[in-house]
């Protein structure tokens, strides 16, 4: 099944002492890159987050992001006298040497780092349930609008490899007209030069050695494997994208060198149909696994 690497999903948590939303999204690339995004007091929960990502998930880049606007859980405040004290003494010496009457606020102090301490007591194992649930049910929202858009992107691909399939059959008709304008243009070029003392066994060496050179069956047979390979690991394999990728690169040498080989006009016009068949379907193997 072809899946997209491009995917996003949006999930409300509501459970009792814990409210928030969970989105998930994910980009192109080449590698497998996540990027979680947690508060500040469920850190620790990272390590699972990015486990259960990284089973599921070849490519993409992978961006998950949970925002929980209530937590019930425990919390432990302290305070630091001593550094309260010290920041008290230093707040009322800078207002006296600017001559300012204000008392010092309990808000300018509180507000200065290490003064007090607020930390949330969490239990990793019991709120990692919790949110592994919520993460199951986004993650399956996710998947399936990958899948989706995976469908529409390897109709495409198909549609574009039919196209190089008519353009392969199309260049293998003309074989024998290119075979045809070799004859032609060989003989042609020796009546030029050598008007009726034309050594018909020298022409026909010359028609083989030439028709070795210009033949493009090889080049057909090939592109033949390389299309039946293609539709095999399209049908086959989960993340197909890679090797898919190397395949049209293959396909696109042996066009190529047909081009390049190429004697007649509508064997050039296949060649750049093919070409342009063949780019697009690299473009579309871009977005997926």
């Amino acid at each position: 099944m072809i899946k997209s690497m491009t995917g996003f999903s949006h999930r409300d948590i509501v459970q009792a002492g814990l409210r928030g939303s969970l989105e998930l999204k994910s980009y192109n690339n080449r590698y497998l890159d996540l990027a979680v995004y947690l508060p500040p007091y469920l850190s620790s929960l990272e390590p699972h987050i990015r486990s259960f990502l990284s089973e599921r998930i070849i490519h993409g880049k992978v961006e998950l992001s949970l925002r929980l606007h209530e937590f019930d859980a425990p919390v432990e405040a302290s305070a630091d006298i001593a550094a309260a004290k010290a920041v008290s003494g230093v707040l009322r010496q800078i207002a006296d040497a600017c001559d300012i009457q204000e008392p010092v606020s309990l808000g300018s102090i509180i507000g200065f780092e290490g003064v007090v301490a607020f930390e949330r007591r969490v239990d990793e194992e019991i709120i990692w349930k919790k949110i592994e649930a919520e993460l199951s049910s986004c993650f399956a929202d996710y998947e399936a609008s990958r899948v989706k858009e995976g469908a529409a992107t390897r109709e495409d691909i198909e549609r574009q490899l039919g196209r190089v399939a008519s353009g392969v059959e199309l260049v293998r008709d003309q074989v024998p007209e290119i075979e045809k304008a070799v004859r032609d243009q060989l003989k042609r070029k020796f009546e030029e030069v050598l008007g009726d003392k034309v050594d018909e066994g020298r022409v026909l060496t010359e028609i083989a050695s030439s028709l070795m050179k210009y033949t493009i069956n090889e080049e057909l047979s090939r592109l033949d494997a390389h299309i039946a390979s293609f539709r095999h690991i399209l049908d086959t394999e989960a993340a197909p994208g890679k090797k898919l990728d190397f395949l049209s690169q293959e396909m696109n040498r042996e066009v190529n060198t047909i081009g390049s080989k190429s004697m007649l006009l509508t064997v050039s016009s296949a060649v750049v149909e093919l070409k342009d068949a063949l780019e697009n379907i690299r473009e579309q193997l871009r977005n997926i696994e």
